[in-house]
């Protein structure tokens, strides 16, 4: 006899998040980021303060809110070893997995205005920087394990990075160009992946 009120209030409070997300972001193209309050924020929502905190603990929760899924989504597709994987198709894997974790999460299509909100807000820049750094951190480590005796600590490291860095540059790339963010990252994956495919650490070494 409850579900459906049970499923009813899920209803409304994932209508309240999106309009709270969707009214800040309008905010934020109008203002600023940094200009925009939590107040103004929840005013133009037509909600109070107290609901505003209910679903987010502080104005750079709407910008980073439910990231971590997506970040996990990427650590388990990289354990997903298949017998031909070389280490370059592993993290192509966990990047893709990623990228297609993030494409639900943006059902209002705020995810370009996210970005550009990252990457010219510099305390939003710092912070997404200390977020991608720990998710290379863990990626690396897992890929460590994945490949026993074929990479150390700096080659994983490299490697993830190589993807990473590639990313990141698309998406700058993607929000001067006002291009749509998801080709251009597919495409900064599929390139690292078939130039790190055939990879060798040893030779960085002289082997």
């Amino acid at each position: 006899m409850g579900r459906p009120e049970a499923g009813l209030r899920e209803v409304k409070k994932e209508r309240t998040r999106r309009n709270l997300l969707v009214t800040a972001y309008r905010l934020f193209e109008a203002k600023g980021y940094d200009a925009t309050t939590i107040t103004e924020i929840a005013r133009a929502a037509e909600v109070s303060q107290g609901t505003f905190f209910n679903y987010f603990a502080a104005k750079e929760d709407l910008i980073f809110g439910d990231r971590a899924e997506i970040a996990e989504a990427g650590i388990e597709a990289l354990k997903r070893r298949g017998p031909a994987d070389t280490p370059a198709d592993a993290v192509a894997r966990g990047f893709e997995a990623m990228l297609g974790a993030q494409s639900h999460h943006d059902p209002d299509g705020l995810e370009h205005q996210r970005v550009r909100l990252l990457i010219t807000v510099p305390s939003l820049y710092a912070t997404s920087l200390w977020r991608l750094f720990d998710i290379q951190h863990r990626m690396a480590a897992q890929l460590r394990k994945m490949f026993p005796g074929e990479l150390d600590d700096t080659e994983a490291a490299i490697l993830v990075g190589a993807f990473a860095g590639a990313g990141m540059a698309s998406l700058r790339a993607a929000i001067a160009s006002e291009a749509p963010l998801e080709p251009a990252v597919r495409t900064a994956i599929t390139e690292v992946a078939r130039r790190f495919r055939d990879w060798k650490p040893e030779n960085r070494h002289g082997g």
